[in-house]
């Protein structure tokens, strides 16, 4: 259901000009997704939305890059770096982004990833051993997913 709902976000962001969270909502329940406003919020988070300026106002704007999975994309642009202890993974992300960095993450589908907690900006992860969170740190540098 949710990348259903991600899906029609980006096909209603490439149709029309959408100038708030409201008109999303309203366009969405057009679609047949009835949604509430802390979604729509996370939903721009993750998809990893912005505002760009028009002689209207600002209108969300769907990533340009649109090979790139949004939800990748997300964890890209949010990751400020990886280090690792033993076995646990500590990411740095732009404040406030830890959670959609953590949630792109576990749709990675990492397998010696067994879980994660996020905070503001940082997230913890306990990884199956300490080899593998050596590895996984090196993988996960931002400077490596380019």
């Amino acid at each position: 259901m949710k990348q259903e709902r991600h899906n029609a976000i980006i096909e209603i962001l490439r149709n029309r000009d959408i100038y708030t969270q409201e008109e999303l909502t309203a366009a969405l329940s057009t679609a047949g997704f009835s949604v509430a406003q802390a979604t729509i919020s996370r939903d721009i988070r993750e998809l990893g939305l912005i505002k760009e300026n028009t002689k209207k106002g600002q209108r969300y704007v769907a990533p340009e890059n649109s090979t790139a999975n949004p939800i990748e994309r997300v964890f890209r642009d949010g990751l400020v770096k990886v280090e690792y202890a033993g076995n646990m993974l500590v990411l740095h992300t732009i404040t406030g982004m830890a959670m959609a960095v953590a949630y792109a993450l576990d749709n990675m589908q990492f397998p010696e990833i067994l879980g994660s907690v996020a905070g503001d900006d940082v997230i913890i992860c306990v990884v199956k051993s300490k080899s593998a969170a050596a590895a996984l740190t090196e993988k996960l540098q931002p400077e490596n997913l380019k």
